[in-house]
């Protein structure tokens, strides 16, 4: 399997972030939706869970990319100034 560059870890951490903040609003959307209900209420509480669960593994997902991006341009670094 060959190495990503930085350009595409770089985009596929924007779309994580893009994607965490697709989540928080469609989320928003929905509780502002649900009825004043008991059920309503346990509903928005179960779904403002599931987002907060999905939107915390998006942004450990995003900062292990951005750690790998800065270790490749690191060794990207270290491997210019090598052949100079």
């Amino acid at each position: 399997m060959q190495t990503p560059t930085i350009l595409q870890i770089r985009t596929a951490i924007e779309l994580l972030k893009k994607y965490g903040e697709h989540l928080n609003h469609h989320a928003s959307n929905l509780a502002v939706e649900l009825t004043k209900s008991p059920q309503a209420i346990h509903d928005a509480g179960r779904i403002s869970v599931g987002t907060i669960e999905q939107t915390t593994r998006i942004e450990t997902v995003a900062a292990q990319l951005e750690q790998w991006r800065d270790e490749l341009m690191q060794q990207r670094r270290q491997c210019v100034s090598h052949h100079i």
